[in-house]
């Protein structure tokens, strides 16, 4: 005999209607009355949205402290290069969107991977001999953000796990755990300007590691790999048939007396996805405009990575149509000058805050080659009245008005973040006034203030 459920329910002024099994024999069809069922609200958030989870906001947000009322606030927290106007894109750039505003060509779809044509012209700014590229080796996303979260998505599944910097870029970590993807925390070494720690990052290497994390040049750190350190990064990668996802967002963007290294074009059989964007080395971050590019010249990727991309891409069906009408103008006609002079604006700054900072007893900054970042130690022991960097920064902005990000939000105690794309006065006033804080402060060695201790 098979049976039949019709569940007909009411709700609102409606009685509900009774549940009616239609059982189903021999002789016909018979009616059979069972218990209605009465209705209920039950919406709950996703186990997804349970496991997202950002600590930059979560320490930031937790920081219940008002400024000094009688000192301008002065935010060295956030890393937008736009916030005071000292450092504008280009006039090709905003020329080229206008002309792709005013065209009235990019106000529909594109394919959910970007355009060909832009596609192009981001492979032909990328490409050279050691690591060539193509049309179809590029994905258009919106922002570097989401290139990350399509790479970590189409490289690891739940239960797997990824390698990640410490200190890091904090959106690794609230990506891959809203994923179900257990992330490893391999080392930096600030005593070796940041390079990684190898012998650690190879020990973290287990049968469910998925992926290896590369952030050059670094957030938050401001630091540059050499070519025989990403090589090295490299041979580890090989050895363990691990593919790497480079974070390269700040590609280019080094002081003149450093390099910066594609960590692609070291290497013929690593498989890497490179994500990149607009946001940063052209000051646009609000335009999000991202790309992946996919090395893969031993095949190891295959056509499941490729075509798994192109399925992630189809969740939100690609990047600002505008941003991709104006991007192949803003790659190619951007002047040179314009990378120099910002680069010479954030080398200067840099060398400013690194010089004032220095003298300051109880802080030990960690000279930056690139980025828009410098990290400073905090000797904590000097300090004994600070359980951690989260209250020294906490007291910082209460006291000085002067906001820094504790370094604890990328998972390194005791130092923290200077973002150094303000303007050059406030960059000199800041750190007097992180000066005036740490001689209010510090204890030397027995116990008690020492100002005559020189670092």
């Amino acid at each position: 005999m098979d049976s039949y459920l019709i569940q007909v329910s009411g709700c609102g002024d409606h009685a509900p209607m009774l549940d009616v099994h239609l059982k189903a024999n021999g002789n016909g069809v018979s009616l059979g009355k069972t218990k209605a069922r009465k209705p209920r609200w039950a919406v709950r958030a996703s186990e997804m949205s349970k496991k997202t989870f950002n600590p930059v906001r979560a320490i930031v947000d937790s920081m219940k402290v008002e400024p000094n009322p009688k000192k301008a606030m002065i935010s060295l927290s956030l890393g937008d290069p736009t916030v005071f106007g000292n450092l504008p894109t280009n006039d090709e750039v905003t020329r080229a969107m206008k002309e792709a505003l005013d065209s009235g060509r990019y106000n529909g779809y594109a394919p959910s991977v970007g355009y060909q044509s832009c596609r192009e012209a981001v492979a032909a700014y990328y490409n050279c001999p050691e690591a060539p590229l193509k049309a179809q080796d590029v994905i258009l996303t919106s922002g570097c953000s989401q290139a990350i979260e399509l790479a970590l998505a189409v490289l690891a599944n739940p239960g797997q796990n990824i390698l990640v910097p410490r200190p890091g870029f904090s959106l690794y970590k609230t990506l891959a755990l809203s994923m179900g993807i257990e992330v490893k925390l391999y080392n930096l070494l600030p005593e070796k300007a940041w390079e990684i720690d190898l012998k650690h990052l190879e020990s973290l290497v287990d049968e469910k590691t998925a992926c290896l994390i590369v952030n050059n040049p670094s957030n938050p750190c401001g630091s540059v790999f050499s070519k025989s350190h990403l090589q090295k990064i490299l041979a580890v990668a090989s050895r363990q048939c691990v593919p790497i996802l480079a974070d390269e967002i700040y590609g280019d963007m080094v002081f003149a007396d450093c390099k910066y290294e594609p960590i692609a074009s070291l290497s013929t059989n690593v498989p890497i996805l490179s994500c990149g964007g607009l946001a940063k080395r052209w000051l646009v971050p609000g335009w999000r405009m991202g790309w992946i590019l996919i090395h893969d010249r031993r095949d190891i990727f295959g056509n499941e990575i490729r075509d798994g991309l192109v399925r992630l891409s189809q969740r939100i069906l690609g990047p600002c149509t505008i941003v991709q009408g104006a991007l192949e103008r803003i790659l190619h006609r951007t002047p040179p000058e314009f990378y120099h002079n910002t680069l010479s604006i954030l080398k200067s700054n840099a060398d400013l805050c690194y010089a004032a900072l220095s003298a300051i007893p109880g802080l030990k900054p960690v000279r930056p080659a690139g980025a828009m970042y410098l990290m400073v130690e905090i000797e904590m022991e000097h300090f004994p009245e600070f359980e951690n960097d989260v209250e020294f920064t906490e007291r910082l902005i209460s006291e000085q008005s002067v906001f820094c990000l504790p370094a604890t939000c990328f998972e390194y105690p005791n130092f923290f973040r200077v973002v150094i794309t303000v303007p050059a006065e406030m960059i000199i006033e800041a750190c007097s006034r992180i000066q005036e804080f740490c001689e209010m402060h510090y204890q030397g060695a027995e116990g008690g203030p020492d100002m005559e201790c020189d670092k």
